[in-house]
């Protein structure tokens, strides 16, 4: 047994399998150098920093209003981000880059900049304003005149208004502005028209609240690109109801003279302001689109440096002035790795800063569990994520991640197996490899960035559903014979319909997977479905035992032998005296093809241990081997229940009457009773909620055995539903289709097979095999094991900002 430990503890240590070792750290740091040294630590990304004001607001930190500041520059920068989009123009992809700008200069710089937007906004919506306004002016013009003309002059008028309309503009520049006289409220003592722009959808009902108002007394006419009114009335009552109702309803009233000299010169003047104001217009929005642009080819470098700038102040908050006023006092994590690199970018901080006094930096010690931190890259870090997102690690635990790289596409593969099915998810799974560079750099979509994390997640289980796939022999649901000929034929020239009668064994067995001829004959389901059933509860109790090995190795790395005595032994004798010999009787009856019941065996083997076997007897002695396993157990749950509670509590006990401290050094009491506490501080031991602890960890594992078991059919069920399926979309549809000599039936066939191929068996079976190989991961695999009650090592980092950091 020493040697075994021994050899254990010179096995070199694998990558992933524990987290990183951490530290706690202490910064004392000059006030001059503190931003600078704040800034290189961001830089490296390796220290996460402690938050020693915690009992504060944000508003009664030291640095509330730099962050203020940098705040209200991250403010500007969206409002010039926002108006560039509006703009439709394009940030630079290749930002030009400035010297380094101070603080300061920045805000200054963004003030000017927002002001003379702000402005150039404002006077462009004056300009628009007045546009609008003249060019209904000109519309109501234009329709006035057709309908205030009698209709024998109408054609002349507007023969003569065309023939003047070439006039040079000192023409009409000589004579007295017209617009500005009939602009101006005339003093008329009656009513002969008015005339605006209203609503088209609102005409209707204008023209009843008129007919009211007026009491019949008026005429309305209307055309689709404006509306005037002639009224017979001359009273000025009529004039105001009916300028008040126009308003009410939103419409814009214009003069129109009745003489239509007068007319066509308001026209000429109308037309050389709004032709004066486009001009105008067109200059401001290149003025202004050119100013965007200027900001553009600025706004990533400024927009990345205001966000550092504020990240830099946050943190600074989190640190306490020492008693002299001069220093900030800073704790935080760090792995052991990384303090060389923290104390090489210190010391360039306080020589950039021409620092007289350096920046201190020790080690303390830790009372609370420090961060889970794992190096992952592009490759571990989507199984990383899987596991985390059932639990962070405690810190220095086992790792599932590394065996879950291995063992989570291979039982989805399990569940999905077919090589056609395979080749098209590794299709996707290369395209978004081949892709990486650029995807990574643009917004995904949440679909399409969980697709582009999980890509190679999703390459290994293409891999293994090909791999599997070949076992199955299924490619679309189709056998080949990939390997060589199938190891039976017909007896004779009759059995060929039957497919299953009179079929005789004339070679060797199928080199590799499942021989074709098992296809189609009425046996196939039968012998897949036992093939499948018995394969799926071997991969199970593997797994499981898997995981209470891990136990082992998390029992011995954190110093627990109680775990390993009273937990870790009582687990593999129970597990593997009923599923672990289960899986052994199976071994036995495929190796020597044995027709015994094993369900009658495992059954009869707690119903009557001693009772004779009989035929389904597979090996000498097999009845007091199952007799001596059945007591083992047995043995085994109280050796789980009992022994431990009473240990911890004797242990407690002597701890506090002066005795056994050595004892007190190892992880037993601290893991299982009080994780979360320091080694060096307990509070009082309550013995009977330990015991119902344990009452309940050893019940879950005992039922748990017999119910995770049966959760491994589910590789079992799921292969057989999706090859039958597949099956179907062929058999029923694509076969179907083109049994028909129509080439049209053949298309919709081949459409249909296609679609549910793609969103059926591609997309829906995909997501239903990950979700119970991540079931399975989870509940049966990391229980046995896994705490999963840590916290992740967040690091401050510029490279970790975000847009929502904004």
């Amino acid at each position: 047994m020493e040697r075994i430990e021994k050899l254990i503890d010179n096995l070199p240590p694998m990558d992933l399998m524990r987290s990183e070792k951490m530290t706690l750290v202490q910064l004392i740091i000059p006030v001059e150098s503190a931003h600078r040294a704040i800034s290189y630590l961001g830089e490296l990304g390796l220290l996460q920093f402690r938050d020693l004001n915690s009992e504060r607001s944000p508003f009664q930190r030291t640095f509330v209003n730099q962050v203020k500041r940098c705040g209200e520059m991250s403010r500007k920068l969206r409002f010039f981000k926002d108006q560039i989009s509006k703009a439709g123009l394009l940030s630079s992809v290749h930002p030009v880059v400035e010297p380094d700008l101070e603080l300061e200069e920045l805000e200054i710089q963004l003030a000017e900049h927002e002001h003379e937007l702000i402005e150039m906004n404002s006077n462009s919506e004056k300009l628009r304003v007045t546009y609008n306004e003249l060019l209904e002016f000109k519309l109501v013009l234009q329709k006035a005149c057709g309908f205030l003309l009698p209709s024998s002059n109408h054609a002349v008028a507007e023969e003569r208004e065309l023939s003047e309309n070439v006039y040079s503009n000192d023409d009409y520049v000589e004579t007295a502005s017209l617009l500005e006289q009939e602009t101006r409220p005339a003093d008329q003592s009656g009513l002969r028209f008015i005339s605006g722009i209203i609503c088209k959808s609102k005409a209707l009902r204008f023209e009843r609240m008129l007919f009211r108002a007026t009491r019949g007394n008026m005429l309305f006419n209307q055309a689709p690109a404006g509306e005037e009114i002639m009224d017979p009335l001359s009273a000025e009552m009529a004039r105001t109801k009916i300028l008040k109702i126009c308003e009410a309803f939103g419409a814009n009233c214009y003069p129109v003279p009745d003489d239509i000299n007068k007319q066509r010169q308001i026209t000429r003047e109308v037309s050389s302001h709004l032709s004066e104001l486009e001009t105008t217009l067109d200059a401001g929005i290149r003025h202004r689109n050119k100013a965007l642009t200027s900001i553009g080819y600025h706004l990533t470098q400024w927009t990345s440096m205001v966000r550092r700038e504020k990240a830099v102040y946050d943190t600074l908050n989190m640190l306490n002035f020492d008693v002299t006023k001069k220093c900030l006092v800073g704790e935080g994590w760090c792995p052991i790795f990384a303090k060389a690199q923290i104390q090489e970018a210190l010391q360039r901080a306080t020589f950039d800063s021409s620092s007289q006094v350096g920046i201190i930096f020790h080690v303390m010690d830790a009372v609370e569990s420090p961060p889970t931190y794992f190096r992952t890259n592009h490759f571990t870090n989507a199984y990383q994520e899987i596991v985390d997102a059932y639990g962070v690690a405690r810190y220095q635990e086992a790792n599932p991640a590394v065996y879950s790289v291995v063992t989570f596409p291979f039982l989805f593969a399990v569940m999905f197996g077919d090589w056609g099915h395979g080749i098209c998810l590794l299709l996707g799974a290369l395209v978004l490899i081949a892709r990486e560079g650029r995807l990574s750099t643009q917004k995904l979509g949440s679909f399409m960035e969980m697709l582009f994390g999980g890509r190679y997640v999703l390459l290994l289980m293409s891999l293994f559903s090909i791999y599997c796939g070949l076992i199955y022999n299924e490619f679309f649901s189709v056998p080949f014979h990939i390997f060589g000929g199938s190891a039976y034929k017909c007896r004779d020239v009759t059995c060929s319909d039957a497919k299953s009668a009179g079929l005789i064994k004339f070679r060797d067995p199928y080199p590799f997977g499942v021989d074709p001829s098992w296809r189609g004959s009425r046996s196939e389901l039968p012998f897949l479905n036992s093939l499948k059933m018995k394969m799926s509860i071997l991969l199970g109790v593997a797994q499981m035992n898997l995981g209470i090995v891990l136990s082992y190795f998390n029992a011995r790395f954190f110093r627990s032998s109680l775990d390993i005595r009273y937990q870790f032994v009582p687990q593999m004798i129970f597990l593997n005296s009923l599923f672990g010999y289960l899986s052994l009787l199976i071994i036995i009856k495929w190796c020597t093809g044995s027709q015994a019941d094993l369900y009658h065996v495992m059954i009869y083997m707690f119903l009557s241990p001693t009772d004779d076997l009989g035929e389904n007897e597979l090996f000498w002695g097999q009845r007091p081997l199952q007799i001596v396993l059945l007591l083992l157990a047995l043995v085994a749950v109280p050796w789980m229940l009992f022994p431990k509670p009473f240990i911890l509590k004797k242990l407690h006990s002597e701890r506090f009457q002066g005795r056994t401290y050595g004892l007190l050094g190892s992880s037993e009491f601290d893991l299982d009773v009080e994780p979360d506490s320091a080694r060096d501080h307990h509070e009082e031991f309550n013995f009977s909620e330990v015991f119902v602890h344990q009452m309940i960890h050893s019940i879950e594992f005992v039922l748990g055995a017999v119910s995770n078991t049966a959760s491994y059919l589910r590789l079992w069920a799921l292969s057989l539903a999706h090859s039958e399926l597949s099956t179907v979309f062929y058999e029923k549809v694509l076969l179907l289709a083109w049994g028909y000599d129509n080439i049209i039936i053949r298309l919709i066939g081949l459409a249909v097979f296609a679609f549910a191929t793609a969103f059926i068996l591609l997309m829906m079976e995909t997501l239903s095999a990950f979700l119970h190989a991540l079931r399975l991961h989870w509940v049966e695999f990391q229980n046995k094991f896994y705490h999963g009650d840590g916290y992740k090592f967040k690091p401050f980092s510029f490279a970790l900002i975000t847009d929502d950091d904004d």
